[in-house]
């Protein structure tokens, strides 16, 4: 083990018995924007032991660390145990399966740091947020010590439809769907969860040159389409997307995003993009602390599975992004895809995604149960091929061997 790697993994380990709790912290926005005034910071104080020459940014559309590109041959590990940060997470597992992901040529990981807000968030019957359990925030804070240790970027995907979805195997004492629904259509709820929750998530942890995205929902394209998740307007929903994404730009360098579904969501030319610019602009009103310039995603992550194709929605492996129906300005990655693809290997599939001009590739899934999409022994051929073929655009820092 390299001299930096070890620093970071000795690191992540002191994290298990030297978290404290911190008060208000400085403000570490430099851009100038107000943020709405009822702020909290997290529970913990976390010490990267990055310096900035691993941060990702976006140049027109490519990625690129320290003026070199990026392409994200990466994976979801969404959870190992559902619902892990402020619930069932275990540093050995997460540990054990990063270093797993590295060795597998992985350099991003989709994790779902809130399954579906019924652990670690604090969130009242009526949508009103208060923050994330301190519990929450300790977890996180391993979870981006074991990210740096092993050169694995993070998509922090912050909600799901699983969020407003009436789930039937759940107890009813249990579930939060109702509160959530109710947060998401009152837009001073909506304002205390990004003030409570997304800004002291990008603030502690935005400093780690190894937070690279924020996912601000998974699919909610379902939340918009089924009757079971609430049929929630676009309306609000992209009102959520573009004061978050304001916020997040406002206060860190962290990139955002939103996972959808389909590609008649974020395409013009189909149903309409519910994250362009334009649109996401246009929820930002004068006066209300979010800075209109900022509402933006930084890259499309739109997922794929084979129905799409049958049901006339095209097939990203097979068609340029322009082609897909995607805004060519920004950066593409397909963020979930099949791990087990039918009459074609998946490392055929992420080689065709690199020769059409996509920006990266996220399997479904390496962790977690099996829901027939495969696991890490599925997927860490592609990967592994894929590193062996482009190393120097999927750690362009160079490759930490263990």
């Amino acid at each position: 083990m390299n001299k930096t790697k070890l620093t970071a993994f000795v690191s992540a380990l002191a994290l298990c018995f030297s978290l404290t709790a911190c008060g208000d912290k400085e403000e570490s926005s430099s851009k100038g924007e107000v943020t709405p005034s009822n702020e909290t910071s997290s529970a913990v104080e976390f010490k990267t032991t990055t310096d900035g020459s691993a941060r990702v940014r976006v140049n027109g559309s490519d990625f690129e660390v320290n003026g070199k590109k990026l392409w994200i041959n990466g994976a979801n590990a969404p959870w190992i145990n559902w619902n892990d940060f402020g619930g069932s997470f275990s540093f050995m597992e997460w540990n054990d399966h990063f270093k797993a992901l590295h060795d597998s040529g992985i350099n991003c990981a989709r994790v779902w740091i809130s399954c579906n807000g019924e652990v670690g968030m604090e969130i009242d019957d009526d949508g009103s947020f208060k923050g994330a359990t301190e519990q929450h925030w300790k977890d996180l804070a391993e979870l981006f010590s074991i990210a740096e240790a092993n050169q694995v970027y993070i998509m922090a995907t912050v909600q799901s439809f699983d969020h407003y979805k009436d789930d039937e195997n759940v107890d009813d004492s249990q579930e939060k769907f109702s509160a959530w629904r109710k947060l998401i259509q009152d837009d001073a709820k909506t304002d205390s969860y990004i003030n409570n929750y997304i800004v002291p998530l990008v603030k502690t942890f935005g400093g780690s040159d190894y937070f690279f995205s924020v996912d601000l929902c998974n699919e909610p394209d379902w939340v918009f389409e089924n009757s079971e998740c609430g049929n929630i307007d676009w309306e609000h929903l992209s009102a959520y997307y573009a004061k978050a994404a304001a916020a997040i730009h406002a206060n860190s360098d962290v990139l955002v995003t939103v996972g959808l579904g389909m590609p008649k969501y974020n395409s013009d030319s189909k149903q309409g993009n519910k994250i362009s610019d334009g649109y996401l602009k246009s929820f930002i009103e004068d006066g209300s602390g979010y800075n209109k310039d900022m509402a933006f995603v930084d890259f499309n992550s739109t997922h794929w599975y084979p129905w799409e194709e049958n049901s006339g929605l095209g097939n990203p492996f097979k068609q340029t992004p322009e082609e897909f129906g995607l805004d060519t300005d920004k950066p593409a990655v397909i963020g979930e895809c099949p791990g087990t693809p039918q009459n074609i290997a998946l490392a055929d599939e992420y080689q065709a995604a690199y020769d059409l001009g996509y920006d990266g590739v996220l399997a479904w899934k390496t962790s977690g149960q099996n829901d027939g999409n495969g696991l890490i022994d599925d997927i860490a051929p592609a990967t592994k091929q894929m590193k062996e073929a482009h190393e120097e655009e999927i750690f362009p820092n160079g490759y930490n061997a263990a």
